[in-house]
């Protein structure tokens, strides 16, 4: 098997498939320099070594500040940081008597700029953005939420769960605008005939007086409240048949949204987390989620409420083009199973109210995954209308691009949609047809439109899918420029007054910082350097960025090259091949990677001898629709053909060692690491599979159903992407961790696994248990005895 595939590889590189591909250089902002060797003690080490990295930033109320929190050094507390955007006084904690004067991150500005507001540790503030004062409108212990001005700006509204208040700039007053119950309504009359009743109050004049005096009471005490301005409005009861998902008060006052799903159903059966070392000194269980499709999400209904009178109505979806067209009809009768009756259930995914309250969109995703609507309210006819609909045989991309909101013109609706291929900026007036505003096979995140709703930023990586710059859009021709030349923009936000963008960036070995920007486009003046000392003062091995070539019709595949300066001519070198987690995640990118580890153990990799490779594999992010749904009922097939171009690349062109090839990864990475030791077993002779998925039907409902379906109308879709069905294709090495209290994939996927692996008579194979550890491991104790072993197995099969 070896030997075919060897000379396979000879092939593909005598006729010249492999010999050419398009290199990146390493990031610009990082030295060239001769790497300093790296141990792998002090790779797995606590990451306190390297320092914090900026989590978030926000930015002060005028402008001149940006605050941010820090992880403490040694301790899991965070510090609250301040910096002058001028570059003037240095970065200085804030101390815990001074934050009572601070904004909070994400406020909100009335449609005027002359005010914002926000939540801060659960309270309502509103800030005077030309004088600075600070006004707490609220002070309590629950926690308020979505706050926004009314229409007018006269006053701000927010929630506590599901009831809403307003406070009125004029009146100086908090008042309740509704109170919604999940209760019967005391006063409302008996939904069915009963008989039984009837008699009791004919013949019992007692219980007839009684009844009498209390609808006489709550008349009287509707009459009271009605003719009383000072009181509150009185609750509206939805039934206690339902549970409020989320609710949504026009900035008019006049109308209200209420999301609901059923109240009672099968909870299903909840997965058990066995804990063996425990505080208590006895084994524990804790509670976990569902499996994939042991119990689907029930659909949600949109309720509207009539605020001048208390009526609800449940919104009529009859006119969302296809929601009685089950997508899934044939798969479903194949399978055996009933076909579905009326509207496909649906979830809600965001509401997005005009500034006047006169209009409202509504996000809907089908529970199927294949349509997602953007409805507006018809409220004479209490019914959705769709205003843009995406459709995929695959599955619609719930993970991301699913942004809209409304233009300040309070007519023009902007939303985020993959429907050309790449995720782009789209306006349309309901009623019309979406106009494309961003083009290109490129993706746009992140947007945020200027208050005057001339133009609008967001983030873009036009350049190539690994460089993520700040863009902006001017909305009356459509040009798009690069406002920041970072390269590895992670997220930006607006000054108040949006003159300059508060920009967050990190590089291959930077973990994020800040920087600001002109909104305009500019030079970047770097606000923050968290790094340690030590961390700074050393020189890592940057990886080169390059491309692919795919003999499956697919587009080259952007990959990851760690690899000495000069490879010694006439070495073979072991090839390493790494494998990111999460599926849908970029990791070829010129950000800081949440693989900072595994980073510089491919470093220690090359020090020792080997090249590696880390691969943007189909069905990775940043990279298109098509990209993403390659993987669509077939998980592990796609990719591994990456994989295989990847190691057939890296002998053709890298000295790469056909004979000598490992693969590692944890979580997907962990389940593609054993597809490749199971399915081709030719090419890969070593394997770590850390905290894999081995059996997809044991995982969790959302992001699996989107993938696979669900296993009782797809069966054959997880047979094919499951590594146990194929567990008897073991040839090589494989080492298998995971966390005994993982309570993403469960432990229990590596044990079914392993029992599989004993009962196939497998031999050259070993289960490591990680008592303490969850999906993704804290302690670099733990850390440093995985890769040990990890290293270990290499050294011994592939050397």
């Amino acid at each position: 098997m070896r030997t075919r595939y060897a000379l396979f590889l000879t092939l593909l590189a005598t006729t010249g498939i492999y010999a050419q591909a398009p290199v990146v250089a390493a990031s610009s902002r990082s030295p060239v320099a001769t790497p300093d060797p790296i141990s792998i003690e002090q790779a797995m080490a606590d990451p306190d070594w390297i320092g914090p990295p900026v989590e978030s930033a926000w930015w002060s109320w005028d402008g001149k500040r940006a605050y941010f929190p820090l992880k403490r050094k040694g301790s899991g507390l965070h510090d609250l940081y301040g910096v002058d955007v001028s570059g003037g006084a240095p970065i200085a904690v804030i101390a815990d008597n001074e934050r009572a004067a601070i904004d909070a991150a994400n406020p909100v500005y009335d449609s005027a700029h002359r005010r914002s507001a926000f939540v801060r540790n659960g309270d309502v503030f509103v800030r005077d953005l030309q004088s600075g004062l600070l006004t707490q409108l609220t002070r309590g212990n629950e926690a308020a939420a979505d706050p926004h001005f009314t229409a007018g700006d006269n006053g701000v509204i927010w929630h506590v769960d599901g009831t809403w208040y307003l406070y009125r700039f004029d009146q100086r007053l908090a008042s309740t605008v509704v109170a919604l119950k999940t209760e019967k309504d005391p006063a409302a009359k008996p939904d069915k005939a009963d008989a039984f009743r009837d008699m009791q109050l004919r013949l019992f004049d007692t219980l007839r007086k009684d009844k009498q005096e209390r609808d006489d009471q709550r008349a009287q005490n509707q009459r009271l409240r009605n003719a009383d301005p000072t009181r509150a409005a009185a609750p509206i009861y939805l039934g206690d048949d339902v549970a409020i998902q989320a609710t949504s008060l026009s900035p008019d006052g006049r109308w209200l949204i209420a999301v609901v799903a059923p109240k009672e159903g099968d909870a299903g059966r909840v997965g058990k987390l066995q804990k063996y070392v425990t505080e208590s000194g006895y084994e524990e269980q804790e509670d976990e989620r569902l499996r994939v499709g042991r119990n689907s999400p029930a659909g949600q209904t949109v309720k509207l409420v009539d605020l001048r009178d208390g009526s609800v109505a449940n919104l009529s979806v009859d006119a969302l083009p296809g929601i009685d067209v089950d997508p899934l009809a044939a798969m479903r009768k194949a399978a055996g199973k009933d076909a579905l009756k009326g509207h496909r259930p649906m979830r809600v995914g965001g509401l997005q109210w005009t500034n006047d309250g006169r209009n409202v969109a509504v996000e809907l995703l089908s529970v199927d995954n294949k349509d997602r609507w953007i409805a507006t309210v018809d409220f004479a006819a209490k019914a959705l209308r769709s205003a843009h609909r995406l459709t995929d045989p695959a599955w619609v991309n719930d993970f991301a691009f699913n942004e809209f909101g409304w233009l300040p013109d309070s007519k023009t609706l902007w939303l985020l949609s993959e429907q050309s291929g790449y995720s782009h900026l789209y306006t349309l007036v309901p009623g019309s047809a979406a106009r494309e505003r961003t083009h290109g096979d490129w993706e746009t995140s992140a947007v945020q439109p200027s208050a005057d709703g001339r133009r609008a930023w967001f983030v873009c990586n036009r350049k190539w899918s690994g460089a993520y710059e700040v863009c902006e859009i001017d909305l009356a021709s459509d040009s798009v420029k690069e406002v920041t030349a970072l390269e590895g923009v992670e997220d930006f936000t607006l000054s108040p007054d949006e003159h300059q963008l508060l920009v967050r960036y990190s590089g291959s070995y930077l973990p994020p910082q800040l920087a600001v920007v002109p909104a305009d486009g500019g030079n970047a003046a770097m606000l923050t350097d968290t790094r340690t000392d030590a961390y700074k003062a050393r020189h890592f091995l940057q990886p080169q960025f390059v491309q692919v070539p795919s003999t499956h019709g697919a587009k080259p595949v952007w990959a990851k090259l760690y690899r000495p300066t000069q490879l010694e001519p006439g070495k073979h070198y072991p090839v390493v091949m790494f494998v990111h987690g999460a599926g849908y995640l970029q990791n070829v990118f010129k950000r800081f990677t949440y693989y900072f580890r595994e980073q510089m153990f491919n470093q220690m990799l090359v020090q020792n001898g080997y090249v590696v490779l880390d691969m943007d594999y189909r069905g990775s992010a940043g990279h298109g629709r098509d990209w993403r749904t390659a993987i669509y009922r077939q998980m592990g097939h796609p990719e591994l053909d990456d994989y295989r171009d990847g190691v057939a690349w890296m002998i053709a062109n890298q000295q790469g060692d056909a004979q000598h090839v490992g693969v590692y990864g944890g979580s997907y990475g962990g389940f593609m690491s054993l597809m490749a030791m199971f399915r081709a077993p030719d090419v890969f002779r070593a394997g770590a599979a850390l905290r894999p998925v081995t059996d997809w039907s044991q995982y969790e409902n959302d992001y699996t159903s989107a993938i696979l379906n669900t296993p009782d109308i797809d069966p054959e879709a997880y047979k094919t992407s499951s590594p146990i069905e194929f567990a008897d294709g073991l040839r090589g090495s494989l080492l298998i961790c995971h966390g005994m209290m993982d309570d993403n994939v469960f432990f229990q996927d590596s044990v079914r696994l392993v029992q599989r692996l004993i009962e196939l008579k497998k031999t050259d194979w070993s289960f490591e248990p990680y008592p303490l550890e969850r999906h993704s491991f804290e302690q670099p104790e733990s850390w440093l005895d995985e890769y040990r072993r990890i290293d270990a197995l290499f050294e011994r099969a592939l050397k």
